[in-house]
């Protein structure tokens, strides 16, 4: 039961990030905030990979479903305006849309993709997933992100 409300409120949190912010502000306290609920499940992800700590099958295929779903949130939250009030995000997030939407959708795809993997409760599908995945990650942080 508790799984399923999880997964309703994940898909409804997905369908409502498209809708308009009201302040600038907004959108950027979002994107942050989901940047950072969705690395917290991701790290649980590759500490199971990288052995450092023991690999939990259900465990990794949760945080596999919760990565897929918040992969497709911040993407919202850089719409025109929230470029001032961002910390670590380089001007060509603005200057270079197509290219910036471009690497989110690889991301996305990347994130089903271990999801997927990681239902399999095979280690070694789950960890080339996550390396490809980690591969968009880093792939956009090395463009638009200042580090």
């Amino acid at each position: 039961m508790r799984r399923h409300f999880a997964a309703a409120l994940l898909g409804l949190a997905a369908s409502c990030a498209q809708a308009q912010f009201a302040r600038a502000e907004d959108a950027v306290k979002y994107r942050q905030g989901t940047l950072f609920v969705l690395s917290q499940h991701f790290t649980r992800i590759g500490a199971m990979v990288n052995g450092r700590v023991p690999y939990d099958a259900r465990a990794a295929a949760e945080n596999a479903e919760i990565v897929a779903v918040l992969a497709k949130l911040p993407g919202a939250g850089f719409g025109p305006g929230t470029e001032h009030g961002s910390r670590g995000a380089k001007p060509e997030i603005w200057t270079e849309q197509a290219r910036f939407k471009e690497q989110n959708e690889r991301f996305i795809a990347e994130a089903t993709r271990l999801a997927a993997a990681a239902k399999t409760h095979n280690l070694d599908q789950l960890k080339a997933a996550y390396a490809a995945t980690a591969a968009t990650c880093k792939a956009c942080h090395d463009a638009y992100r200042n580090n």
